[in-house]
């Protein structure tokens, strides 16, 4: 609404307001307010403020008090135009006092909704996190499962070495026994220990795996020195008894 409209909507509420108030004056004491409270409705429904009705109210007793009445009667006249204004006002003031609860409470949810939209922020971010350690880990567990792999086929080559080293040097010759057994002992010994190196680093490369593969290693380097020490029982023995 423009500013020429708005004042001419107000021109025309303050006549209506003051032709009110004189309706209401000249019913003597005992007239009805009920006349007051309908026409404040009306004027909050259209959004008059206080400070309007309190204008239209003004000027309304000015036009009145202009006639020539006894200051005891302008007295009693201001005192039921009060009641008349304090009646008219009651719809406005509620008004105001919804707008007001209503602001408050817009207000809270904004702070609300500004609390909830940080924690998502921080959850968020965590998440993010989350996700990036995550996809650090499978990438190392990869890494050490395909070192873990290519240690495992050295071993189980190496494994076979041995295996083939032993079926050859028990077929040799009787009379190259002696040498053989000493060479036996010598290449299963280095064998074992090639074997117990890739153990540790395989163990070593699987700190980050789970406990129950570093057991196995662990037992299978508990086998390996056994093996060595009846390999070199057993090469001190043949050696004793081919001595002779």
């Amino acid at each position: 609404m423009s500013a020429v409209k708005k004042n001419i909507e107000k021109a025309k509420w303050s006549r209506r307001y003051q032709s009110a108030l004189r309706n209401y004056l000249e019913q003597g004491p005992g007239a009805s307010l009920r006349p007051a409270v309908s026409l404040g409705g009306k004027m909050a429904a259209l959004g008059f403020e206080t400070l309007d009705l309190a204008g239209f109210h003004e000027r309304a007793l000015m036009a009145l008090s202009s006639q020539s009445v006894s200051s005891g009667a302008r007295n009693r006249m201001v005192k039921r135009a009060g009641l008349f204004f304090a009646e008219a006002v009651v719809p406005i003031e509620k008004n105001h006092r919804a707008a007001l609860k209503s602001d408050i409470r817009l207000k809270q949810l904004a702070r609300a909704l500004r609390r909830r939209m940080a924690a998502s922020f921080d959850s968020a971010r965590c998440l993010e996190r989350n996700i990036l350690m995550r996809r650090g880990a499978e990438q190392a567990l990869k890494k050490s499962g395909k070192q873990h792999g290519r240690i495992m086929a050295e071993l189980l080559c190496l494994q076979k070495q041995l295996r083939d080293l032993t079926r050859t040097s028990l077929l040799s010759q009787e009379d190259e026994r002696q040498s053989a057994s000493s060479q036996l002992h010598d290449d299963i010994a280095q064998a074992l220990i090639a074997i117990d190196l890739r153990l540790l680093i395989l163990k070593r490369s699987a700190r980050s795996s789970t406990a129950n593969l570093r057991k196995e290693i662990d037992k299978t380097q508990q086998l390996v020195a056994k093996s060595v020490k009846r390999i070199n029982l057993f090469a001190h023995e043949f050696f004793i008894q081919h001595k002779a």
